[in-house]
């Protein structure tokens, strides 16, 4: 009547005898770090620019404290994965190599910690079961994308909270005693600071005392006070960090709609199903797409309740079953179950919106039916084969070779963007994200014609879905379509949309509008932007600049400083409040709006050329010059950054550098208001000053 079938020394990693631990973990690290070195040659993808390249919180000191001390100023209140990106970004900047590196250390990290945890636990095959997580196809997209640094820190985090606790409270003996109180303790705090930087990381680890009041089950029968009491904080913390996800997921994020009105027993349908996916995904990993198909839900089809009946059938044989089998693969299934708990369909998540299933969903719940499937088999062929049969080695050998192969063609899909939306569409045809999404990335790299035709694709593929047709609208406004643009805009805002969706289609039409000349259209739509939701810093830094276009400078100013004091750290709003401020002949106020502009968005040309602009303007020429000549430098093309280099050459009596910079502003644009003069009179100074 054993909790699990005993451990027998070929079925269980090495022990840390001499070296052999070293060398088994050795080949844990050079087995990960073949399948994914292709990585390292990736670029950014989908959420990397929130995440990452245009998350204006990584530049400054102010930005690493909004980071944990101001909810919104980041996508989602995960501080300490936005404090690892920060110290990366002032480590090599937007370089993504060395963001790639840290994904792939900290699964190294978490496939060690596995090895060392069955090992503690004396699961059969405990360095199988590690090195099968380490190289699975599904735990591709967690390590390959940058954006889930929540995945792999919060699972190394969670992974260390288990080994701490379990050296306070030792679960396989209940009679066992720390050597002391104050040692016995120091394992606790450290559990508990663990978890809590897990936490921080991704709540999804709010799962971890649950769990090891499961491992304490399967190891004793029984669950007593003292083992569930000093879980207690546990539970308190990861219930209120779960709360402010669930929260900011709603608020923040934006799942909220129609997508999300599920009743109660369609949300159990998905959970049903859900389980059943990640379960096929883990022993058959094909095809794995980034946006799976997302199912058609019905509480009145008969067979859609098969998926939940039968995911607990299998706990009740489990649990029928456990005398004779053991209690382990009973509490795997529970831990399978309650670390996916957060994805199956009952919070919401925005993935939801187009798929209610992704592989990064199961990356931390893996673990316990991989270390299920690894038990039984190094127990299978214990009991079947001799102990130096060459057929154990053969099989654990091809297990790990064919997922290795499969996860390093897997790497390759998460290239780029436009690579990784033409595998999914490859896989998926009907996925109308991944045709938007490749759309946009098209007309990024100037191909028009092909993103939005990729763009009206997905419009016609999802065309319950009003926010695409806003998506269409804004991608015909960057190619220059701006009528057709603003019938889209229109014909989305007469159907029914959701708050957040309603009032950002309100803000795009009204900056539209407002390029057009159309004023007083354009302040309404920001006013009916605004009364949606007060705090919609867009909408009121785009109500300031319309009103100060439509000669109300002093309100234009004051609404543009409302919407700095709700997101301080944007960028354009900083740029706008200075440009305002210049025009008005307040350079000092000015300068440091424009200042901080650029220190948010460094590599923002006409930010520089501003900046370089009023600087001039102020008499300060030297630095001028330096802003102005990195403007043309990020942006070659520019007519105005070649004229104003222009100007602040001639003022510094560089004549001929001058004549240059006028030339090359006047071949981009013929028509430049001022340039023509300053070349004339840059020639006559040269002129007058050769001897």
């Amino acid at each position: 009547m054993h909790s699990t079938i005993p451990a027998s020394p070929a079925t269980v990693a090495p022990q840390a005898t001499d070296w052999t631990w070293l060398k088994w973990g050795a080949a844990l690290v050079v087995l990960a770090a073949i399948v994914y070195w292709p990585t390292l040659n990736n670029g950014f993808i989908w959420d990397d620019d929130a995440y990452v390249q245009n998350n204006v919180q990584l530049r400054t000191l102010d930005g690493l404290k909004n980071i944990w001390f101001r909810l919104g100023a980041v996508p989602q209140y995960y501080p300490l994965v936005h404090t690892s990106f920060w110290l990366e970004y002032h480590a090599w900047g937007l370089y993504p190599t060395g963001y790639h590196l840290t994904n792939l250390a900290l699964h190294i990290g978490s496939a060690i910690l596995i090895w060392r945890l069955l090992v503690r636990l004396a699961v059969p095959g405990a360095w199988l079961a590690a090195a099968i997580f380490a190289v699975h196809p599904v735990a591709v997209e967690s390590v390959a994308w940058v954006t889930e640094r929540k995945n792999v820190l919060s699972c190394a985090l969670a992974l260390g909270s288990l080994l701490a606790y379990l050296s306070f409270n030792p679960p396989d003996d209940a009679t066992a005693k720390p050597r002391s109180r104050r040692s016995a303790w120091g394992w606790y705090a450290l559990s508990l600071v663990l978890f809590l930087g897990a936490l921080l990381s991704k709540t999804v680890t709010a799962s971890v005392p649950a769990v090891l009041l499961v491992i304490c089950w399967w190891k004793r029968g029984r669950i007593s006070w003292r083992d569930a009491a000093p879980l207690l904080p546990f539970f308190a913390v990861g219930l209120a960090l779960a709360y402010v996800t669930v929260w900011m997921e709603q608020t923040h994020v934006g799942a909220v709609g129609p997508e999300w009105d599920l009743s109660f027993a369609e949300r159990t349908l998905i959970a049903g199903r859900a389980l059943w996916f990640y379960a096929g995904k883990l022993f058959f990993p094909y095809p794995l797409i980034f946006f799976y198909h997302r199912w058609t839900i019905d509480s009145g089809v008969w067979w859609q309740y098969l998926f939940p009946l039968s995911a607990v059938a299998v706990l009740v044989v489990l649990w029928l079953a456990r005398k004779r089998i053991g209690r382990g693969p009973l509490a795997a299934a529970l831990i399978f179950g309650g670390v996916l708990l957060p994805a199956l369909g009952y919070f919401n998540v925005y993935p939801f919106r187009f798929s209610f299933v992704a592989d990064h969903f199961q990356y931390h719940a893996s673990i316990a039916l991989v270390a299920l499937a690894a038990a039984a088999g190094a127990v299978a062929f214990e009991r079947w084969t001799s102990a130096d049969s060459p057929l154990r080695v053969l099989a654990a050998g091809g297990v790990l070779l064919i997922l290795s192969a499969i996860s390093q063609e897997r790497t390759r899909a998460y290239r780029d963007l436009v690579t990784l939306y033409e595998d999914t569409l490859a896989k998926n045809t009907t996925s109308w994200a991944a045709r938007f999404n490749l759309g946009e990335s098209l007309l990024t790299q100037g191909k028009p014609d092909q993103g939005i035709k990729e763009i009206r694709e997905a419009v016609r593929l999802s065309p319950e879905q009003p926010w695409l047709r806003t998506g269409l609208a804004s991608a015909l406004v960057t190619v220059g379509q701006t009528d057709e643009a603003e019938t889209e805009f229109r014909q989305a805002l007469a159907d029914p949309l959701h708050d957040v969706a309603r009032a950002d289609a309100l803000v795009r039409l009204g900056v539209l509008l407002a390029k057009k000349g159309n004023l007083d259209e354009a302040i309404d739509l920001f006013r009916q932007a605004i009364e949606l939701r007060a705090d919609n810093s867009r909408a009121i830094y785009n109500y300031g600049l319309a009103l100060s276009k439509r000669g109300d400078s002093e309100a234009g100013i004051d609404e543009v400083r409302r919407a700095l004091a709700i997101t301080p750290f944007d960028p354009e709003a900083q740029h706008g409040l200075g440009a305002m401020l210049s025009l008005q002949g307040k350079l000092a106020e000015a300068l440091v709006h424009l200042e901080q502009a650029v220190a948010l968005q460094p590599s923002s040309a006409a930010y520089r050329e501003d900046l370089g602009s009023a600087l001039f303007t102020s008499g300060d020429v030297e630095k001028a010059g330096e802003q102005l000549a990195e403007a043309v430098r990020i942006d070659p093309k520019s007519a105005k950054a070649h004229y104003l280099l222009g100007a602040v050459l001639a003022k510094r009596g560089r004549h001929n550098a001058a004549i240059r910079e006028f030339e090359a502003a006047l071949k981009l644009d013929p028509n430049l208001p001022g340039a023509a003069n300053s070349l004339q009179r840059a020639r006559e100074r040269r002129g007058r000053s050769t001897p």
